[in-house]
């Protein structure tokens, strides 16, 4: 029998190994504009050795430098890091379709040129209050107040108004709010509904049918018809016009004069109140032509934090009577300080140079728009700069492009690959999706495109497509199918449909 025993093996191999200081620079490089600010401001705040470039004394020496080994070799560290790979309750649209003017779903949820509201008058003083600065919250919990003495009603009423939404919306169940409070849902629901009378009215709602309901029954036009018509909004979004009749009981003259009612609602009684601000989209890159042609590209230096690393106050420091733990931190925020320096200029030079190899490869789009844009993977660009494929991914992560056709997210220009049916150049998803939305937008009433006629088109142009794949775009462009076009663009429907 073998016996086992131990022994001691010597083993030579290579791991990576995730320093700090290469966890932050993979961290930068993903970093868009306004977070890359606030982190060097942290920086900035803990290390004091560093100093922002523009208020440095002249007079003093110039920052410490990496020599040269030690940047090769961060290079090499980071390059290794990069190939181990990356790292790893809304509106029902149809029902709010309606609100859009001539029947195309929209933004704003609303139907414009539908008239003014039915309470101008309390239409005014929201809006006076919104331009005041006051949040929804806080126009309600000011109305809370003055409902509620009972310090039950009013913790229930707060915690109502933590959980209305921008749009004045409350979550569909409630139940589990009763169990969190320690109240029974009885008493949550009757003070949910005294606080339903609360402005703007609409407010508090848990759905768009609740929401109109309420506007409705405020004034006193909630009668079975319109509770019916209330009941079935995705057939009005359909505009199924003939099953809204029989279901409602109503001639088609009144059912006209019933949706306009409807149309004069507000679907989002919040929206007139400030919300949090959007934050601003700076640009990191502008792209602008080039004097004797092409294009120029240049990163914001309004992007780009510039700090150094103040040696002179180092050399200050350290020099005077330090127990060993001091002089560790002080040489630690050198270190610290000169990697950060040093991992800035570097995602400088690598977001430039990923945006001078996507202008090149996808320079038809900015010479000629969105049908000249050519497929184009993060593959490419890697291959192009001799960069990991992650690297790029991190680089165009929560960065944006200005150029003379806008602004747009680096992530835009990256798109799939149609094939050639003749077998020529690819073409890129992008401005085949440009090609389809063009087709439909030019179909005449009397001449309907389905999506196999569409891909027929597109196949003897050149664009091998099939047909699920052009119905993938159109429903992406939120472009209704052939089916409902025709419906929407039937002229016996114009009278009925068009209620601006």
């Amino acid at each position: 029998m073998a016996t086992v025993k131990p022994q001691l093996t010597l083993r030579q191999g290579q791991a990576l190994v995730m320093t700090p200081q290469l966890q932050q620079s993979i961290k930068l490089l993903q970093l868009g504009a306004l977070e890359l600010q606030a982190y060097v401001a942290a920086e900035l705040e803990r290390n004091p050795l560093l100093e922002p470039e523009e208020s440095a004394d002249h007079g003093e020496p110039a920052p410490q430098q990496f020599d040269e080994g030690t940047a090769l070799a961060a290079d090499h560290a980071l390059e290794r890091v990069e190939s181990a790979g990356p790292e790893a309750a809304e509106l029902d649209v149809s029902a709010e379709a309606m609100w859009q003017a001539d029947g195309e779903p929209g933004e704003s949820g609303r139907w414009e040129g539908g008239g003014g509201s039915p309470f101008d008058e309390e239409g005014d003083q929201i809006e006076q209050t919104a331009s005041n600065g006051a949040s929804l919250r806080d126009h309600l919990y000011s109305q809370l107040r003055v409902a509620f003495t009972d310090p039950v009603d009013l913790l229930i009423g707060s915690r109502l108004i933590d959980l209305t939404d921008d749009a004045g919306y409350l979550p569909p169940m409630l139940g589990p709010v009763a169990v969190q409070l320690g109240c029974n849902e009885e008493r949550l629901e009757r003070t949910l509904a005294v606080m339903r009378s609360f402005e703007p009215t609409g407010v508090f709602a848990r759905s768009l049918k609740e929401c109109l309901a309420l506007q409705l029954e405020e004034r006193n036009r909630l009668d079975p018809a319109m509770a019916a018509l209330l009941e079935h909004l995705d057939l009005l979004a359909a505009r199924d016009l003939g099953r809204l009749k029989a279901l409602c009981g109503v001639s088609a003259e009144d059912l006209t004069d019933m949706i306009a009612e409807l149309k004069r609602l507000e679907p989002k009684p919040g929206r007139a109140f400030g919300a949090e601000p959007a934050p601003p989209v700076i640009p990191d890159v502008f792209v602008k032509p080039a004097v004797g042609g092409g294009w120029q590209v240049e990163l914001n230096p309004d992007t780009l934090p510039r700090i150094m690393v103040n040696t002179a106050y180092f050399s200050m420091l350290i020099k005077g009577p330090r127990t060993p733990a001091e002089k560790n931190f002080l040489n630690e925020q050198l270190q610290s300080g000169n990697w950060l320096v040093r991992s800035l200029a570097q995602r400088a030079k690598t977001v430039l140079s990923v945006a001078r190899e996507l202008v090149t490869q996808q320079s038809g789009f900015f010479a000629s728009g969105i049908g000249a844009m050519r497929p184009l993977t993060l593959r490419d660009i890697a291959t192009a700069i001799s960069v990991h494929e992650s690297t790029v991914s991190r680089v165009v992560a929560n960065k944006h492009l200005a150029c003379p056709r806008g602004l747009y997210d680096l992530r835009y220009f990256f798109n799939a690959a149609l094939p050639s049916s003749a077998g020529g150049e690819a073409y890129a998803s992008e401005a085949v999706r440009h090609r389809i939305k063009a087709m439909i937008d030019a179909e005449p009433p009397s001449r309907i495109l389905s999506d196999d006629h569409i891909a027929a088109i597109l196949s003897r142009s050149g664009v091998a497509i099939a047909r699920r794949t052009v119905a993938k775009y159109r429903e992406s462009l939120r472009i209704p199918s052939s089916v409902e076009r025709r419906r929407l663009k039937r002229p016996s429907h114009a009278s009925a449909d068009t209620i601006a």
